[in-house]
């Protein structure tokens, strides 16, 4: 199992690239649209075999990011 501190190191974010919006491993498969994916109920098999580039890991390091955002509205 991967640390935390392992799995944040898969998140970037580069001017220029997606806007600057968090990325994964430098991709241009932005963090977002795998949590939106994930909330439109795509399995994280599905979303592994859309994108065969990513691993397992990432989409646990979106959502750890996504667990740390804080939150909009309380």
């Amino acid at each position: 199992m991967n640390s935390t501190t392992d799995l944040l190191t898969r998140i970037t974010q580069t001017p220029g690239q997606c806007g600057g919006r968090p990325c994964i491993r430098g991709m241009r498969i932005r963090v977002t649209d795998i949590l939106e994916m994930l909330a439109e109920n795509v399995s994280v098999a599905e979303i592994l075999e859309d994108f065969p580039d990513l691993e397992l890991a990432d989409i646990q390091a979106c959502l750890l990011l996504a667990a740390r955002i804080p939150p909009l509205l309380r």
